[in-house]
């Protein structure tokens, strides 16, 4: 009787989905082979059952406008974002967007903080919808491979600011400019707007954050508004592509050779911001 239940609520996903969306995940299952989860623990049957909340918030919580999707190179590619909003909403966005309104459609993988695989039974959550630890062994693997990789060069200083300090890059890694220069990957700059404001962090508690073992333990206002409790605030979302940009050049060469190629990026990513800002007409609206 369960299973019964099991595949007709599965059946019932599927219909909701549609074959657009369905398309990358069968091409994904059928690339494992007949494996449940390739080498880093990806399976994607796990993303029909989380896809349809994901659009919920996409849809209709976030009502998430696009701009620039229609560029995309085919084959491999790394979409560089900034990163804001103190949970990762702004990756599955990101994420839901490309399964969405890509043609074809996209099924990236997304590099987290190296504390995520600390967690118990998130951890295994993440990994089972493609999240993979953003090492550059694990990167690199995913791009030869011919996939779709999200990384975010700011790292946990991005996600974790205060809403004071919204919208100002942080310091981006070098490490993705390296990972393209050596797999010859184009980048797409992507902007998030919106995402700074979900959870609005009045300050960052860092001495509870090492305690707790965490980048950041910031205190957001959300579960003292009504009827919002935990969730997000319901602001509107505004993702920008920007043209894919390959880079020339050698993936051992020095320190300020790479970062002249990671500012054009950074550049272009703060313009794209820039434009956001400028189209919007308030935070929710």
């Amino acid at each position: 009787m369960f299973e019964s239940a099991k595949e007709g609520f599965s059946n019932l996903i599927d219909m909701q989905l549609g074959p657009d969306v369905l398309e990358p995940i069968e091409r994904l299952r059928a690339e494992l082979s007949g494996r449940e989860t390739d080498d880093f623990g990806f399976c994607p049957e796990k993303l029909k059952w989380v896809l349809p909340f994901a659009i919920f918030l996409y849809r209709h919580w976030f009502r998430v406008e696009v701009h620039g999707i229609d560029e995309l190179p085919e084959g491999r590619t790394l979409f560089i974002a900034n990163h804001s909003g103190q949970i990762p909403i702004d990756a599955a966005m990101i994420g839901t967007a490309l399964m969405l309104e890509a043609d074809p459609p996209r099924a990236p993988r997304s590099m987290i903080e190296r504390w995520v695989p600390s967690l118990p039974y998130l951890s295994t959550f993440f990994s089972r919808l493609g999240q993979v630890l953003g090492t550059p062994e694990n990167c690199r693997h995913m791009l030869e491979q011919g996939a779709a990789v999200i990384a975010f060069p700011e790292g946990s200083r991005g996600i974790s600011k205060t809403i004071d300090k919204a919208y100002m890059l942080q310091e981006f890694g070098h490490g993705f400019m390296r990972l393209a220069l050596e797999t010859q990957t184009p980048i797409v700059p992507v902007a998030v707007v919106g995402a700074e404001e979900q959870y609005p962090a009045l300050w960052n508690m860092k001495s509870l954050a090492r305690a707790l073992g965490m980048p950041a333990f910031p205190f957001v206002i959300n579960p003292f508004i009504p009827l919002i409790g935990f969730m997000p605030l319901p602001v509107k979302y505004r993702i920008y592509f920007g043209r894919p940009l390959q880079f020339e050049g050698d993936a051992g060469e020095d320190e300020l050779q790479i970062s002249q190629k990671v500012s054009i990026v950074r550049d272009k990513i703060a313009a794209l911001i820039g434009r956001g800002l400028d189209e919007r007409g308030g935070v929710f609206k």
